[in-house]
């Protein structure tokens, strides 16, 4: 269903989920939809956000990663080299 979102919002076509959030009970196999209002106070998209670099998350899931034992691998990015005069 997802990937049904990004191509209709890619493409420009049907009506996207904007606004609206879809649940599905997988037990009862039920749809449920329920429309939803933007949050002025949002710090990400409110009216005055105060969130505005996300440039933190460029790693995406790096620091979740485990190494073969199962424990959580440290992860590090190096400094960049600096030039000696």
């Amino acid at each position: 269903m997802q990937a049904t979102e990004a191509v209709k919002l890619l493409l420009g076509i049907g009506e996207p989920l904007i606004g609206r959030l879809l649940t599905y009970d997988a037990l009862g196999m039920r749809f449920r939809e329920v429309r939803l209002r933007r949050d002025p106070n949002c710090p990400l998209c409110g009216s005055a956000p105060k969130i505005t670099d996300l440039s933190i998350h460029r790693g995406g899931g790096d620091a979740c990663a485990a190494t073969p034992n199962g424990h959580p691998a440290a992860t590090a990015t190096p400094a960049p080299a600096r030039a000696r005069a």
